[in-house]
């Protein structure tokens, strides 16, 4: 069975070593004096724990001579039982009074975890999966609580009892004693730790396929519309089966390695065990042991070995804590790929006159979507983007968030280049309504004061009112507290995007963009929503990302994008004298709408006389 290296040994006491600041954390005294009482405490458990032998050892001798029965047994037993009750007394406070440091160290590390995740590209997010990242979460902050308890107050105390029953024994009998306890004690360590070590392969196993199977069975559950559409239920059940099923088989193997890692712990403590009776046993035989002294062996060898069970547990727990722990660390060691610079200083917001200045990029090295693209946003105005699909119109948001940095080229919001600037006023300063609205599953009144958290509830409303879903709510029976289940699924796409809008506007950012914002409405909504992002527009520069021409009509620029160039810019009447790509699909659109409409025809009902149009 391999063994652990001392490459290995070292990975894990580094991990280990990042937890105990914790275990001292600054600027928290209330935290330190509690670590301080709790080991106060542990030690006096130990204290008392080794004296139960003792006690018990008196009491026997004593029961063996008549003339004391009456006064010294009773003395001794009621020792004897005040040092189990004090070791049981004294190892719960412990708990108590350490349950705080744990907890807030678990508290610390997940927040700190989660915040870095948030901090992470938007590139990293895409390449992951979210049921993967919450298991890895769920297990390593676990691992931390299991560090914390086990190791510090089982493992290493273990260690010390050990050492204090030896002594122990040999000032009272000789040294072969101990000998016996810590030989019997490494076999056994030994056993455990190379055994356990090979394990741990079945283990990472596990792990894997749980967090896959997490992850297919959210995916699948999150996309449980797109699943009914296409009738996939037994496909996405068979995904989930593969996941399971692997899962299943390194669970087995784990299970067995686990019976054989017993079986030889068991004889091992077995073996020493009788060693130890049986030399007892002959010192009894040639006068040199008591009665009482033959059971204080046996007690020391049971109150050492029971918990060697324990800490054969512990050590499993400790290292599947550590693997577990050393993935959550290293999503906190990853390198955000967009970061702030030390002394970058918050964006001066003074009108919002946003510029590309022949900016590149590509979401790979094989793969440039925008080339040299250069445009310009003057403050206070309306710029739109359109193009055919793959132009890179999306693209120019992200970049203008700062999702991505550009291979080539700046972007510029009042003369700042955005990367010298926090990412935190940047995207303050910019609001959002993209074309695919997520809402948390929460309520409507929640989701539409996300876009300022703090803002008084009036605000809420007039918010909703410009985005024309105020009355839709009110007509609800739980009104703002209608809650829109997973990812606002039980809204209507047109329901979504208009609180989409309202977040947007209640966020009250100087510079908005529309990417397709209206692109989920019907007409005569979409009407409405038009009038009210011109109204909330007013006095903002406003980019609109579109693929319908129609809704852009009013900007006062408008470029088109092509194979991640500009080539055509202008206002729309001047785009259509231009007779280039703008007019070529301004003429399509408008074809394909009035073949939309030639494919209706009006169909009188013969008994209402009621007029209805249907598609043929």
């Amino acid at each position: 069975m391999p063994s652990p290296t001392p490459e290995g040994v070292n990975k894990d006491w580094r991990i280990i070593g990042r937890l105990m600041p914790h275990l001292w954390p600054r600027n928290e005294p209330g935290l330190k004096l509690r670590v301080l009482l709790a080991i106060g405490l542990l030690i006096a458990a130990k204290v008392s724990n080794v004296w139960v032998p003792l006690f018990y050892r008196d009491a026997v001798d004593a029961l063996s001579v008549p003339a004391t029965l009456v006064a010294l047994p009773l003395g001794v037993i009621l020792a004897y039982g005040l040092a189990r009750v004090g070791n049981l007394l004294f190892n719960e406070l412990r708990d108590l009074i350490f349950a705080r440091v744990v907890e807030r160290a678990m508290h610390v590390v997940g927040l700190r975890t989660f915040r870095h995740l948030h901090a992470l590209s938007m590139r990293f997010h895409m390449d992951r999966q979210t049921g993967g990242l919450s298991r890895v979460i769920e297990r390593g902050t676990r691992g931390i609580e299991v560090i914390l308890r086990l190791f510090v107050f089982r493992a290493g105390p273990a260690v010390i009892e050990l050492a204090m029953v030896a002594g122990i024994l040999w000032s009272l009998f000789d040294w072969t004693y101990p000998l016996v306890v810590v030989v019997t004690i490494a076999a056994y360590l030994a056993w455990t730790f190379g055994i356990t070590e090979w394990r741990l392969n079945f283990r990472r196993t596990m792990n894997t396929h749980d967090a896959e199977a997490n992850t297919k069975a959210i995916d699948s559950l999150i996309n449980y519309e797109t699943v009914k559409y296409f009738g996939n239920e037994a496909h996405e059940a068979s995904r989930f089966d593969r996941a399971l099923t692997a899962y299943e088989n390194a669970a087995v193997k784990s299970h067995a390695s686990l019976s054989l890692l017993n079986i030889g712990q068991g004889a091992t403590i077995t073996l020493g065990l009788v060693i130890m009776m049986a030399m007892a046993g002959h010192g009894i035989v040639r006068g040199t042991m008591t009665p009482g002294d033959f059971v204080l062996v046996n007690t020391y060898l049971i109150q050492i070995f029971l918990p060697l069970n324990f800490l054969g547990m512990v050590y499993r727990e400790i290292k599947q804590s550590i693997v577990d722990m050393e993935i959550m660390f290293n999503l906190g060691d990853t390198t955000p790929e967009i970061a702030d610079a030390p002394d970058a200083p918050a964006l001066a917001l003074a009108g919002g006159t946003v510029r590309f200045e022949g900016v590149h990029f590509g979401y790979g090295a094989d793969r440039e979507v925008l080339k040299g693209v250069t445009l310009e946003v003057p403050a206070g105005e309306t710029l739109a983007i359109v193009g055919s699909s793959g132009a890179g119109k999306s693209t120019i948001a992200r970049l203008l968030f700062r999702f991505y940095e550009v291979t080539g080229g700046r972007v510029t919001i009042d003369g700042q280049d955005i990367r010298t600037v926090t990412q935190d006023s940047l995207r303050r300063a910019i609001g959002v309504v993209p074309q695919d609205t997520v809402l948390f599953n929460d309520t409507i009144g929640y989701n539409v004061a996300y876009g300022r958290p703090d803002a008084p509830w009036e605000e809420v409303e007039q918010a909703a009112k410009l985005a024309s879903i105020h009355d839709f709510v009110m007509g609800l029976k739980d009104g703002y507290d209608t809650k829109v289940g997973e990812r606002g699924l039980k809204l209507s796409g047109g329901e979504k995007q208009r609180v989409a809008i309202a977040r947007t506007i209640l966020k009250d950012p100087g510079i908005l963009i529309f990417d397709e914002a209206t692109s989920q409405l019907d007409s005569h909504t979409e009407k409405d929503i038009q009038a009210a992002l011109a109204r909330v527009s007013t006095g903002r520069t406003t980019l609109i990302i579109a693929h319908r021409l129609s809704t852009v009509i009013h900007a006062n620029k408008i470029v088109v994008l092509d194979g991640g160039k500009v080539v055509e810019e202008g206002t729309h009447a001047g785009l259509l004298g231009a007779e280039g790509r703008y007019a070529t699909l301004w003429r399509k659109q408008q074809e394909a709408t009035r073949l939309e409409n030639r494919l209706e025809e009006t169909i009188m009902d013969p008994d209402t006389g009621i007029e209805s149009r249907h598609n043929i």
